[in-house]
């Protein structure tokens, strides 16, 4: 029997190449959106082309209740869940902290932060041997701006995902014991809709491959650490950036 994936913001970028790669690896997958239903769909009609099975699921992840609702939707319509990628976010504004407001950093928080963590609440509670599941596996996308700190421009982000990090290494300690591995991925700069072109071209040039990443491979480094090969891996941060630091 296949296994149950939901991927948070599927309907772009990395969160797509995450949901094609594991429908693609016989996952059920569930294509979490906040607002594009239209780019969600496609997603799903284009895993289905491909003999795969998927839903289009909204939940803006500021909203609790939402989430909990797309996690009924999820056992309602595809079964037991097994595995949850974290991967949505948002930057926020860019520019020093000074000029940013307390409200664009509440929003920036409640997404990257609290919302991936309410989604992992959820995850838990279905999946912990403790609570009569069968185990799973959860990965929250990080980013390398968690150790560049990313001063001028993006501050606020590289906070929330220092939080990711930090509760990547405290919650796989405290579910490892109920059949639940949880670790994440860091990419570099990726080419995602987050950066603007000449954004990732200038960042290319400090990257010792010499090249920006692409989602399909942030996708493979998902996939594995998913999979049973990775019994063993909990905890971790993959830094999937070209071997920059």
């Amino acid at each position: 029997m296949s296994r149950v994936a939901i991927v948070t913001g599927a309907s772009r970028g990395i969160g797509t190449a995450i949901a094609r790669l594991l429908a693609d690896h016989d996952y059920r997958v569930a294509v979490n959106y906040s607002s594009n239903g239209e780019a969600a769909d496609a997603v799903v009609a284009d895993i289905e082309r491909r003999g795969g099975v998927a839903l289009a699921v909204q939940a803006d992840l500021r909203d609790v209740h939402a989430i909990e609702q797309m996690f009924r939707t999820v056992d309602e319509e595809l079964g037991s869940l097994s595995a949850l990628v974290n991967n949505a976010a948002i930057h926020g504004p860019r520019g020093p902290i000074e000029k940013l407001s307390f409200e664009q950093l509440q929003d920036v928080l409640a997404v990257n932060v609290l919302g991936l963590i309410a989604c992992s609440q959820h995850a838990v509670r279905r999946m912990s041997t403790r609570h009569g599941g069968a185990g799973g596996a959860i990965v929250n996308i990080s980013s390398g701006a968690a150790y560049m700190g990313v001063p001028g421009v993006g501050v606020h982000y590289a906070v929330s995902k220092g939080a990711v990090n930090s509760f990547t290494i405290g919650l796989s300690q405290e579910v490892a014991g109920d059949g639940i591995r949880v670790n994440s991925v860091s990419p570099g700069p990726t080419r995602t809709g987050m950066m603007g072109n000449d954004e990732l071209e200038s960042a290319a040039s400090a990257i010792p491959m010499g090249r920006i990443g692409e989602p399909d491979e942030i996708a493979e480094a998902v996939r594995w650490l998913l999979s049973d090969q990775a019994s063993y891996v909990a905890g971790a941060n993959i830094r999937a950036a070209g071997g920059r630091p």
